[in-house]
C-alpha cells in the first residue's frame, strides 16, 4: 500500500477551502445526510408492451467498432442509466430489462453530442418505458448513484479511471429515478421487464454484471420508506 504524505498531523495536508470558516460555525446542514426515497410497491404498477426496440449494433464487436469510429469523431461515449426502485414483502427490488435468458440492462442509453445527462435520461425512459397512450410520463431524477468508466474499446467498466488512461472512451453515469405512486409502463415486446430483489444482485456479478451487482452498495445510503 502506497504511504499516504498528506496523513493528519503533516503539513502537506490540504486544507479544505472555507473549512475554518466551517468549523468555527459548526457543520453546514446537509440533505444530502439523511436522503429518503419512498418506495412503492410493485403491484402499484401497469406493464404494457409496445413494438420492439432493438439496439443500435447487430454484435459486441460491432459495437465497439461503432465506438472507435464515433470516438474519432465526437470523442468520448456518454451514457446514462436510471434505476428504478420498487418494493414487494418489504424488500428493495431494481427494475430490469431482460434480453433472452440471460441478459440484464438499466433502462438508458447513449445520449446525443451535447445533450444534457438529465433530459437526456428523461428522452432515454421514455423511448424505453414510456407508454403509448399519448399521456407524457413525468420522470423524477432523483441522485446520482455512481459513475463507471470504459477504459478502451472493450466490454470492462470500472468505477474510476485507471492511472495510465487519459482519454477513457466512455462515461456511464447511474441516476435514482423517483418513481410516482402509480404509473403505467409499456415495455418493448423483445425484452421482459423483472424487478430483481438487492439481495440477488448483491455479490452476484456472474450474473447481472459488475454494475447491477454493485447497486447493493451504492443504494445503501438512502433511507427507504415502504408506502
Amino acid at each position: 500500500m502506497a504511504a499516504v504524505q498528506g496523513a493528519p498531523g503533516n503539513k502537506q495536508w490540504p486544507a479544505r477551502p472555507g473549512l475554518q470558516h466551517q468549523n468555527s460555525q459548526g457543520p453546514a446542514p446537509s440533505v444530502t445526510l439523511n436522503r429518503t426515497i419512498n418506495l412503492y410497491p410493485l403491484t402499484n404498477y401497469t406493464f404494457g408492451t409496445k413494438e420492439p426496440l432493438f439496439e443500435k449494433d447487430a454484435s459486441v464487436p460491432a459495437r465497439f467498432q461503432r465506438m472507435r469510429e464515433e470516438f474519432s469523431k465526437i470523442g468520448m461515449r456518454r451514457s446514462v442509466e436510471g434505476v428504478l426502485l420498487v418494493h414487494e414483502h418489504g424488500l428493495p427490488h431494481v427494475l430490469l430489462l431482460q434480453l433472452g435468458t440471460a441478459f440484464f440492462k438499466l433502462p438508458g442509453g447513449e445520449l446525443n453530442p451535447g445533450e444534457d445527462e438529465i433530459e437526456g435520461l428523461k428522452r432515454l425512459l421514455t423511448e424505453t418505458l414510456g407508454r403509448q397512450d399519448g399521456v407524457k410520463q413525468e420522470w423524477l431524477i432523483e441522485d446520482t448513484i455512481g459513475n463507471w468508466w470504459r477504459p478502451n474499446f472493450e466490454p470492462p467498466q470500472y468505477p474510476y479511471i485507471p492511472p495510465h488512461i487519459t482519454k477513457p472512451k466512455e462515461h456511464k453515469r447511474l441516476f435514482l429515478v423517483q418513481l410516482q405512486d402509480r404509473a403505467l409502463f409499456a415495455v418493448p415486446k423483445n425484452y421482459k421487464l423483472v424487478a430483481a430483489p438487492l439481495f440477488e444482485l448483491y455479490d452476484n456479478a456472474q450474473g447481472y454484471g459488475p454494475i447491477i451487482s454493485s447497486l447493493s452498495q451504492s443504494l445503501c445510503r438512502f433511507n427507504f420508506v415502504y408506502m
